[in-house]
């Protein structure tokens, strides 16, 4: 495992005044942990802090909303991205599922309130209120149409939903499963079980294509091509895998122990967000890892994409949109 930065979760609004000042550490297997900081010193000409690091710790560019943090002891960079803006008004208590509509316009959402809500991806202003499961909702997902909305409830029920105008057009009754996700690519069905199996399924034959065994639970899964999947587990790795032989993995990515909640694929890569509150962004033209930042120590349950904004769910109950100018 490499060595992991991190930064006060609330960076962004420290160094938003002078003097200011915020935390950071540098974590290497089997090594002391590094602590240090970083200091504004007040502004460039065009409104940009000025920021210095203290010893051991290096600041690289430095943005409104991001700051690139390296450690040269450790060889490894970090760019953290603070929220572009946040929305705390949508749900009352914990969000624990999210899904953004294909043409970026409208969020769907589930919380721990009861509720399930469709709402303006721009400005988090309610749109529709979406009524009919008994107990809580665990999953929200639009259709590729972006007018239609897939839901699962603990009361065992899935239901298809008109966006706009919130009626219930199906409701299937009677799933008892396992699964904690799925996921489908070409003619495969994805499982991530909690007996920590991640299964492969073919969609027409209905037989067993692969099963791997992991370290814990599978709580996610996500294919990122045809050929590659993801699979993230209780215990915090995150397997890739080549379903042409899934004997042994590519690579595991284990930044902590934190139970992994959300994989998304990115471009050339992969978003992931964990228990412990960290979500982290990998690319392969990148030669750092990007913090999406400001969770603080809140669990991060899902996260969506359109185009260049990322949203995060939260179970401290806000909606927060990134904005990857950069990328």
């Amino acid at each position: 495992m490499a060595a992991t930065l991190r930064i006060q979760s609330d960076w962004s609004r420290a160094l938003s005044r002078d003097e200011g000042e915020a935390w950071l550490s540098c974590r290497s297997p089997g090594k002391a942990t590094l602590y240090g900081s970083v200091t504004r010193r007040g502004l460039s000409s065009d409104g940009v802090p000025d920021i210095v690091a203290s010893e051991g710790f290096v600041v690289g560019e430095v943005t409104k909303k991001s700051i690139l943090i390296s450690c040269p002891q450790e060889n490894v960079s970090t760019k953290f991205l603070a929220p572009y803006t946040s929305f705390c008004r949508i749900h009352q208590k914990s969000i624990t599922c999210l899904d953004i509509s294909s043409g970026g316009g409208l969020g769907v959402s589930t919380s721990t309130d009861g509720t399930m809500k469709i709402w303006q991806a721009a400005n988090g202003e309610i749109r529709r209120l979406l009524e009919g499961h008994v107990y809580d909702v665990n999953c929200c997902r639009f259709f590729p149409s972006g007018l239609v909305v897939l839901s699962g409830g603990m009361d065992a029920q899935l239901k298809i939903w008109s966006a706009e105008d919130a009626s219930c057009v199906v409701t299937f009754k009677g799933h008892k499963g396992g699964e904690r996700e799925v996921g489908t690519e070409g003619k495969i069905l994805l499982l991530a079980r909690e007996d920590k199996k991640l299964q492969g399924v073919g969609l027409q034959s209905r037989q067993p294509v692969f099963l791997f065994i992991g370290s814990d639970a599978f709580n996610c899964c996500t294919f990122l091509s045809s050929t590659y999947i993801l699979a993230g587990t209780q215990d915090g790795n995150i397997y890739q895998l080549d379903v042409r032989n899934t004997t042994a993995p590519i690579q595991v990515i284990h930044r902590s122990g934190a139970p992994v909640l959300s994989l998304l694929p990115y471009r050339d890569g992969f978003i992931a967000s964990q228990g412990d509150g960290t979500c982290f962004i990998v690319q392969q033209d990148l030669d750092y890892v990007l913090d999406l930042t400001e969770a603080d120590c809140d669990p991060v349950y899902k996260v969506a994409s359109w185009e260049k904004e990322i949203y995060t769910c939260c179970r401290d109950g806000i909606v927060r949109r990134y904005q990857l100018s950069d990328l």
